[in-house]
């Protein structure tokens, strides 16, 4: 795709893992529309990937009829200030989440599932995102790499609050309990925000299936070194090669 004054590339790609018979991951690369989204679900054999599958789909939906009704606001977005773009990408996570409650409450083999979301819209010079959950959105820039997102995990909190150091935070039993996902009530709080791009910059859009195993220097050696075609399953081969003990999902973006 092409904003004013930059072009926007993107591939994706999922992968059960070595250890998983099956994937509960979803993911979307629609560059008509701009949108990127990672969705890890939970909740069983069923329901976690019909809850990540229903966070992307309803999201799509939501922000195709949100450029359908004002095509200006994706084409000539401003700053976070003004645009209408975060709230967009709030409300589009928000209707996913009473999505995926009811359709838990009508269909009892899917009580409780969930899933986490991050969701990037790339218009003009600005990446908005929408947050939930512990799945990643990386900046990498000018050799150095930047985690956007915050982990709305069980660790993380712990971290914040001096109980673990970061060593043992990536080591912790219980790095995958996470605090806040979509579904698993009929309402959640969305960190939305805002980051500007620049001609060079790549962006990561991950689950933890990804940055649990791979060091946040080798995301963005792989995602800006190797050519856009085969940067995704470069990482997921790198995951997989270290135990592939979850569902491997990556989407990279260049900024040209």
């Amino acid at each position: 795709m092409t904003s004013p004054g930059l072009r926007i590339a993107a591939r994706g790609v999922t992968d059960t893992g070595r250890r998983r018979d099956h994937n509960e991951d979803a993911l979307l690369v629609d560059p008509g529309l701009g949108l990127f989204v990672v969705a890890d679900g939970m909740g069983g054999h069923a329901g976690g990937g019909t809850a990540s599958s229903l966070a992307v789909e309803t999201i799509r939906a939501h922000v195709r009829a949100a450029r359908e009704a004002d095509p200006a606001a994706f084409d000539a977005p401003g700053g976070m200030g003004t645009a209408a773009l975060p709230g967009v990408l709030r409300e589009a996570v928000e209707a996913a989440c009473r999505s995926i409650y009811r359709a838990a409450q009508e269909d009892p083999s899917l009580a409780g599932m969930g899933t986490t979301v991050t969701a990037a819209i790339f218009a003009g010079r600005s990446a908005f995102l929408a947050h939930v959950g512990d799945s990643r959105f990386y900046l990498a820039r000018r050799g150095q790499i930047f985690q956007v997102s915050e982990d709305h995990s069980l660790v993380n909190e712990q971290f914040k609050a001096g109980a673990i150091t970061a060593e043992e935070a990536r080591s912790s039993r219980f790095r995958n309990i996470i605090t806040r996902s979509v579904g698993f009530e009929e309402d959640v709080l969305v960190d939305v925000m805002e980051v500007e791009v620049e001609p060079g910059d790549t962006a990561v859009l991950c689950c933890d299936g990804l940055s649990n195993l791979v060091a946040e220097e080798e995301i963005m050696d792989v995602a800006t070194r190797e050519p856009l075609e085969s940067a995704p399953e470069k990482l997921v081969d790198l995951a997989n090669e270290r135990g592939g003990d979850d569902n491997i999902t990556v989407i990279v973006v260049r900024v040209g």
